[in-house]
């Protein structure tokens, strides 16, 4: 079943990428591809999150040095952006004059830039001639949230970010970009000659920001370009994942945005299939044509390597040459023979070694937090005061969540279609179509009239949902119970999508990359979940109102009920029982699902008690809450944590329709929703 729901949901996001992509044409002239490229740095800064239009003062500072045969090296941290710190190595060659540079970006290697891997071809380099900068990226290295070496930054670290519209590739471009104007700044570097180099996810770095930097004059991505619809079917880190990116371009593209500068693309035989050779030669060949526009046919190459995912010493090699002929003026670009390395022990390349990190340095769920509390507080000064800006504000808001946010779809359109209706023990199953290709689920029986009518959501699936004491009590109370089954979830969960704790890793990736985040889907499913339950519960009788669903989120899924009863009329009551309260973390998100953090929702839309004030007047219950940890909050602070939706209640006179229910999801809970509470 999870290997079939893969197929399903894979086809429908390949199905969607291909329809995207089917306009995209080469550019006919250089013109031509000038005025694409405009656009398309336009658009690919927007899904980096954009820049700083300020630059904080760097403070550079030099915590120690290792005098090494024909170089040094400077353990050095500089100020990216403020309060935050780059750790760095600068190996810094022997002899006098101003010397070209190359800013070496590691990728997952353990190690980051202490890893033996990076630290051969810094070394290299430097024993060539070249002023070499190797950086920490943001959460790793140096720069993770513990003081060793060895942590990931990647999903439910790197995820902190996606609700600030901050994704982890546009902080480590805009970082990368910083370390240039640190090796501007240094005299022994000659500043119109740098180069940029990196393997894996860092030559995602590499080639991300050699097209947005015009300082880097020579461009070296290894074991990281293919197409980008590759990428659907892929296992990938976060640092990776550019949003919207499928529905605006292909990754030829991105390449060819280096141009007219130096270019070599380096693969291997034995790589993964989004970085393997077949699927970077269809890139090359899209690029290599805009590099013959401008003229600069011989500035682009592809080496190839019988290898695995690697920066080995041929690769190394080829990328020396590479570098002498483009900052040097040297060569012909051919490999270059590497001098002898010996990488050192990564612990004496520290700029914090041990545990002498200051404690207050700032890491990734770090800063996260502290953009978070920025965003939440500029949504506050405009939180509105009256009912006619509350009005406003609800038609921009919901507008603006189900248009950009969410990737679209009109979540009003009720049809449904029933593909099979089953009975085992008891109960019924029944299967939906959402959509071509893909299934919703729900698990239930018609219950007494009067009892109430509830749809039950979550993640976990059916099955878990009916084992859970609230919904066994709802059912028990002769309620009509449905538990729903929602794409790449329960039963229709995805083989192979659990990364660390993401259980929905890959879709959640996937569905980011095509602009159709999974919170969006899920709330689609969740809509005609609304429109089945109608058509086999208790039906209205003509002329009665027409809702009288309650949608109960658990844990997690009450992102997905708050968002179904925002838009579908029908849903009087939400319960969100122990649902995240806030966006803001500072640790990596626990017990929760990536696909809940839709790309920029904080930033554009508010904070989850924020949205959570677009369902009044109707009721709302906060069973329970939890941080983005997992702990609980305590009821006090669970009420506080909800402070700006009690005060839309409070302004449309309903702040009886705002319950806070401390009780566990059991018994009592249920006794309460179904008198009415």
């Amino acid at each position: 079943m999870a290997n079939d729901s893969r197929e399903r949901f894979l086809h429908t996001l390949l199905k969607r990428f291909d329809t995207l992509r089917a306009v995209d044409r080469l550019p006919e002239s250089a013109e031509a591809w000038q005025s694409q490229r405009t656009a398309l740095r336009q658009q690919l800064l927007a899904s980096l999150g954009d820049f700083p239009t300020e630059k904080c003062p760097l403070e550079p500072r030099v915590l120690g040095e290792l005098a090494r045969d024909g170089y040094r090296v400077e353990k050095v941290v500089f100020q990216t952006l403020p309060g935050v710190l780059m750790t760095a190595n600068a190996y810094v060659p022997q002899g006098e004059g101003k010397r070209p540079a190359v800013l070496c970006v590691h990728g997952h290697w353990k190690g980051a830039k202490q890893d033996p891997v990076p630290q051969a071809r810094c070394i290299g380099l430097a024993k060539l001639g070249f002023f070499v900068l190797a950086v920490d990226a943001f959460g790793a290295g140096e720069r993770g949230i513990g003081k060793a070496l060895g942590e990931y930054h990647g999903e439910m670290t790197g995820a902190t970010l996606l609700p600030l519209g901050m994704p982890l590739p546009g902080l480590q471009v805009y970082e990368n970009m910083r370390a240039v104007d640190y090796l501007q700044s240094r005299p022994e570097v000659d500043g119109t000659r740098i180069g940029i180099t990196g393997a894996s996810g860092g030559g995602n770095q590499t080639m991300y920001a050699g097209a947005l930097d015009e300082r880097f004059g020579c461009v070296v991505p290894t074991c990281s370009a293919g197409t980008y619809r590759s990428y659907l079917g892929a296992a990938c880190c976060v640092c990776e994942l550019v949003p919207d990116a499928m529905t605006y371009t292909e990754e030829w593209a991105i390449l060819a945005l280096v141009a007219p500068r130096a270019l070599l693309v380096q693969n291997a035989t034995r790589d993964a299939f989004q970085f393997s050779v077949g699927e970077a030669q269809q890139s090359i060949a899209k690029a290599q044509h805009v590099y013959r526009l401008q003229g600069h046919a011989g500035k682009i190459a592809h080496t190839i390597f019988e290898s695995g995912h690697d920066y080995n010493r041929p690769m190394r090699e080829a990328m020396y040459g590479w570098m002498t002929l483009h900052l040097k003026g040297e060569g012909q670009g051919n490999p270059i023979p590497e001098p002898p390395v010996q990488p050192e022990d990564p612990e004496t390349l520290r700029c914090y070694p041990g545990e002498t990190r200051p404690d207050d340095f700032m890491t990734l769920p770090r800063f996260a937090a502290q953009q978070a509390a920025k965003q939440i507080a500029e949504h506050r000064a405009a939180w509105p005061t009256h009912l006619e800006m509350w009005k406003t504000h609800t038609l921009q808001t919901r507008q603006i969540l189900r248009s950009g946010v969410l990737g679209g779809g009109d979540w009003t359109d009720w049809r449904v279609s029933l593909l099979e209706e089953t009975k085992t023990d008891g109960m019924r199953r029944l299967r939906y179509q959402t959509e071509p290709g893909l299934e919703l689920t729900l698990l239930g029986q018609p219950g007494a009239r009067g009892r109430g009518t509830y749809l039950v959501l979550d993640l976990a699936g059916s099955d878990h949902a009916r084992t859970q004491p609230l919904v066994q009590e709802l059912e028990q109370g002769g309620a009509t119970v449905w538990c729903a089954d929602l794409r790449a979830s329960g039963r229709h969960a995805l083989a192979g999508d659990t990364i660390g704790k993401a259980p929905d890793h890959n879709s959640a990736e996937w569905s980011i990359w095509t602009g159709r985040p999974l919170l969006g889907q899920w709330i689609a499913d969740a809509a005609v979940a609304v429109e089945a339950v109608h058509r086999h519960s208790q039906q209205p009788t003509e002329g009665s109102p027409a809702g009288s669903v309650t949608v109960v989120g658990l844990g997690p899924a009450s992102m997905i009920a708050l968002g179904v009863g925002i838009y579908d009329p029908r849903v009087q009551r939400v319960v969100m029982v122990q649902g995240l309260a806030s966006f803001r973390t500072e640790t990596p998100y626990t017990g929760q699902w990536m696909g809940l953090f839709a790309p920029g929702i904080l930033r554009d839309a508010g904070d989850i008690p924020q949205l959570a004030a677009l369902l009044a007047p109707r009721k709302l219950v906060i069973a329970g809450g939890v941080r983005g940890d997992g702990t609980a909050l305590a009821p006090e602070a669970l009420r506080d944590a909800w402070g700006d939706t009690r005060s839309i209640y409070r302004l449309q006179g309903v702040e009886g329709h705002l319950a806070f229910l401390d009780e566990p999801p059991g018994p009592e809970l249920a006794r309460r929703l179904q008198a009415g509470e």
